[in-house]
């Protein structure tokens, strides 16, 4: 059983993702599921397998503690941790060979709370994998795309799982600035050239130090791009996820 957790900013298309590479799984004749654990999502693109609103009520939580959205929405969060065991069980009963989980649209209430970590290192799983979305449209300036490495630096802190990184809603941007991104992910030095060129002074210091402290880490975030509008660069993301999960070995009924 091979569990990956969609992570990203809001917006950056987890849902439609989850959506769309699912029934790319299933057309491929792959067993898979999915979940959701975004117990504040108004509709879904999909039809959760397992999903957390069946379970938690943001509008309950609100009426009985007197809370608005926002605490709500933490309340929640932390609520999901005391039902892990609940939740392994119903994922386990599927016997299904991947779990597609779909986090919370704001980010933070899954990736830097407490209850994030927490409910990932309990799910039972053969392997484990986080996929962390660079939203192209967001990520085409190089202010921008530094602040998303800091983000995926965070995630990584957070989860120290296997972490792979697209460039998803490719088919937002043009042709060229798909290629701008994807080389500042290849190249450190095509990524300093862009912030020295359009970034002022403070701005350009702090987004080079920022990336430069990344690279001494040795965390690589080399980028290939996704839409999930035309599921182009599939093929790549299931052969990451694969090499992750089975050293490449596609799983076979």
């Amino acid at each position: 059983m091979y569990i990956t957790f969609i992570i990203g900013t809001a917006g950056s298309g987890k849902s439609t993702l989850t959506s769309r590479y699912s029934n790319w799984l299933k057309m491929k004749n792959q067993d898979v599921i999915t979940v959701n654990l975004d117990p504040g999502a108004l509709n879904l693109p999909y039809t959760p397998d397992i999903d957390i609103r069946d379970n938690i009520s943001i509008y309950d939580l609100m009426e009985n503690y007197n809370l608005g959205p926002n605490g709500a929405l933490i309340m929640a969060a932390d609520l999901i941790a005391e039902q892990t065991t609940t939740l392994n069980e119903m994922i386990e009963d599927y016997k299904a060979d991947y779990i597609i989980i779909d986090t919370p649209g704001q980010m933070e209430l899954f990736a830097f709370r407490q209850s994030g970590p927490y409910i990932a290192n309990e799910l039972s799983g053969d392997s484990k994998a986080v996929l962390y979305l660079f939203d192209a449209a967001f990520s085409n300036d190089p202010l921008n795309y530094v602040s998303n490495m800091f983000l995926a630096t965070a995630v990584y802190n957070r989860f120290l799982l296997p972490q792979v990184h697209i460039l998803s809603k490719s088919d937002l941007v043009s042709k060229k600035d798909l290629k701008k991104i994807l080389d500042w992910s290849a190249r450190a030095k095509s990524l300093e050239l862009a912030l020295e060129e359009q970034l002022s002074e403070m701005r350009r210091v702090l987004s080079k130090d920022i990336a430069e402290a990344i690279r001494r880490l040795g965390l690589v975030f080399s980028l290939f791009s996704v839409s999930s509008k035309t599921d182009a660069g599939f093929i790549n993301l299931h052969a990451a996820l694969t090499r992750i999960f089975s050293g490449g070995e596609e799983i076979t009924e």
